[in-house]
Order: structure tokens, then C-alpha cells, then sequence
């Protein structure tokens, strides 16, 4: 397995348990200085995980399907469509990850509901 291949495999398997509430199991993956830029959070790994299990306690049944991934030396950034719950606006989400080695360094995330009236005929996904 090639290492740009191996980060991706990381980078959407800290997703994927997330979005399921196995939040221990996904931060075994990020470095001890890990930092993020979510602006609902303080910048650090337990901040943004309490997050992530509180939105997992609102939207325990949360679907997080991954529309592609893209790797370049040490960044890969993910393009996602998420879903908290059923009849719920389905979100595009984009996560870019930094990594040193084989674990998490830094995360960015963008998100944006998906309109039902968008006269862009491409959709967001």
C-alpha cells in the first residue's frame, strides 16, 4: 500500500468513526499535538472530540458517505456527503487533513447544506 493510499485509508476511517461515535478509536490516529480549525471549538483534540460526542448523542444514527478523496504528499482532503438524521438536508462536507507520518496532525473542515431549490442543475456532489 503505497503511503499517499494509507493516509487516505486513515483519513476516512477517523471519519467514518466519528460520524459513529467511536471516538476513541478514531483519535488513536492523531499526533499528541494535534490541532483543528473548526470555529465552534477550542483548537485542540479534546475540545473538538467532546464536540463530536455530543453531536453523536443528538445524531446517533448520523450517515457519513464519502463522494471522493484526494492525496498530495502529506495532505488529503475529503469530500463527504453527511446525513444526521432521515428527512433531515443532507451537508457537503469537505475535511482536509495534515499528517506527520502516519497520523493526524491537522484538520480543517467546510461544510454547506444542500439546497432543494439550487438552480445548478450539477448539484453538489
Amino acid at each position: 500500500m503505497s503511503d499517499q493510499s494509507q493516509k487516505t485509508d486513515i483519513a476516512i476511517s477517523f471519519l467514518k468513526l466519528a460520524a459513529s461515535g467511536k471516538l476513541d478509536e478514531a483519535y488513536a490516529n492523531v499526533t499528541k499535538n494535534f490541532r483543528h480549525h473548526n470555529p465552534y471549538f477550542k483548537g485542540d483534540a479534546e475540545s473538538l472530540k467532546a464536540g463530536m460526542a455530543e453531536a453523536h448523542t443528538k445524531f446517533p444514527n448520523t450517515k457519513l458517505d464519502v463522494q471522493r478523496a484526494i492525496a498530495e504528499e502529506d495532505l488529503v482532503a475529503v469530500h463527504s456527503r453527511v446525513q444526521h438524521a432521515p428527512g433531515t438536508a443532507a451537508i457537503a462536507v469537505v475535511h482536509i487533513f495534515r499528517f506527520e507520518g502516519d497520523q493526524i496532525a491537522q484538520l480543517w473542515d467546510v461544510g454547506m447544506e444542500v439546497t432543494k431549490d439550487s438552480p445548478n442543475e450539477n448539484g453538489m456532489f
